[in-house]
């Protein structure tokens, strides 16, 4: 077999080959003498593994563990069911409330940002520009402060720790030795952010999510500085990165399929139910065709039977939601950008195991609300607006923590149009 590429697109042609030959569930060497790893794309058995049986399917060490250390999404076991559950009510329900007016803030920025840009011509990234929107919004909501130009600069180390992390050396000293220096600059911002919150700093939003870390840890001994830490970069990684690409994927999107953005913005008068449901799909078909959790390992923890086949204990299993969501027998068509399969009734499959860009069951992203509230509201300020025209595109796809394009996006703001080009693979 050859050698992953750097990009991981290796792992993927070797992924759909193993669902093409073996269908949903098929056992496969990773390499040469290797032990079997079981692929999972049927939403049956998706469902089995995460949302039925989380206990008998674990996950391990994770990969980002260098950066998150024993944050919520590399914790496992009481240590992570505790910290899910201090977490969990930050981002559903009343807990959501108190962040719209950090959301709308951060995209107002965003907006005047764009506005600028249109009125100079000025050309700019458009990864980088969502980032920059994705990481203010998750300081807001951590701190109650808006994002300062000096701490933005320290945490762009976040996206240069994470783009490298596939490619960094299975041993873990050396892994960590390799990002020592990116990882000792957001320490330095997280204990500086830590110092600010247990100092009763509330920002002029009133505290933020970090204050309450800080005060778990004045009855709970478990919260030790380090843990803070670990929650807190652990927030601004999965606060941040995945909305980010989201975000780029879906305007790259719209530069391919116009007809989308005009849809969209056709549903109803601004800020009305119609075009916020119109939005919406557009990053749910978005989120289908790249996955936020694109790739989820798992571990067999005992023995069981998985769709008829018997699964010894200590098995690895991937559960690939990238390939569920392409599966034609789900989704009619998988390749097409059509956000209509979540507006038009029956467009959508039923089945909770086909769609799961966020994962399902316990172990799903903690900031699946959050994610989808900041992308509807900063499209709804932005789409309206100057349509960005790409001066160049990816034309490949990177597989690591996340599946973002493989390069600058740059662009400037103009009502005129480049002839789209070609789709990324």
């Amino acid at each position: 077999m050859a050698r992953w590429r750097t990009d991981g697109g290796e792992l993927v042609d070797l992924l759909t080959l193993v669902r093409e030959r073996l269908g949903g569930v098929g056992a496969f060497r990773p390499a040469p003498g290797a032990a079997p790893t079981v692929l999972v794309t049927d939403p049956d058995a998706v469902r089995h593994v995460l949302a039925q049986h989380p206990d008998r399917y674990v996950k391990r060490s994770h990969r980002a563990r260098v950066l998150v250390g024993d944050g919520v999404l590399s914790a496992t076991g009481e240590a992570w069911q505790r910290q899910r559950r201090l977490l969990q009510s930050q981002f559903t329900g009343p807990g959501m409330r108190r962040y719209e007016g950090r959301i709308t803030a951060a995209a107002q920025v965003a907006a005047a940002r764009w506005k600028e840009y249109a009125r100079t011509g000025e050309a700019f990234d458009l990864g980088d520009e969502m980032r920059r929107f994705a990481l203010d919004t998750i300081w807001r909501a951590l701190t109650g402060h808006p994002l300062d130009p000096a701490t933005e600069a320290e945490l762009g180390a976040v996206a240069q720790v994470v783009a490298v992390l596939p490619s960094l050396p299975a041993d873990a000293f050396a892994a960590r030795a390799a990002v020592a220096a990116d990882v000792a600059r957001i320490d330095a911002v997280a204990e500086r952010a830590v110092r600010a919150a247990r100092d009763a700093d509330a920002g002029p939003d009133g505290p933020g999510l970090l204050r309450v870390l800080v005060e778990a840890a004045e009855s709970g001994p478990e919260y030790t500085d380090r843990l803070i830490r670990d929650e807190l970069v652990t927030l601004l990684v999965a606060g941040h990165e995945t909305t980010a690409t989201t975000l780029t994927w879906l305007h790259l999107l719209l530069d391919r399929h116009p007809e989308a953005r005009a849809h969209a913005l056709a549903a109803g008068p601004e800020g009305s139910p119609e075009r916020q449901r119109a939005v919406q799909a557009l990053v749910h078909e978005t989120l289908r065709l790249y996955p936020s959790a694109w790739i989820l390992p798992r571990h067999a923890a005992e023995a069981d039977t998985l769709a008829g086949h018997a699964l010894p204990a200590g098995t690895d299993l991937l559960v690939c939601p990238y390939l569920t969501h392409r599966d034609p027998e789900l989704w009619p068509e998988p390749e097409d950008f059509d956000p209509t399969r979540f507006t038009v009734p029956g467009r959508r499959p039923g089945h909770p195991g086909a769609y799961l860009p966020f994962g399902i069951g316990p172990r799903a992203c903690l900031g699946l609300q959050f994610a989808l509230r900041e992308s509807v509201t900063l499209l709804e300020h932005l789409l309206p607006g100057p349509v960005p025209r790409f001066r160049s595109r990816p034309h490949r796809t990177a597989y690591g923590l996340t599946v973002r394009p493989d390069g600058p996006a740059p662009a400037v703001l103009s009502g005129a149009r480049e002839e789209p080009s070609a789709p990324m693979r």
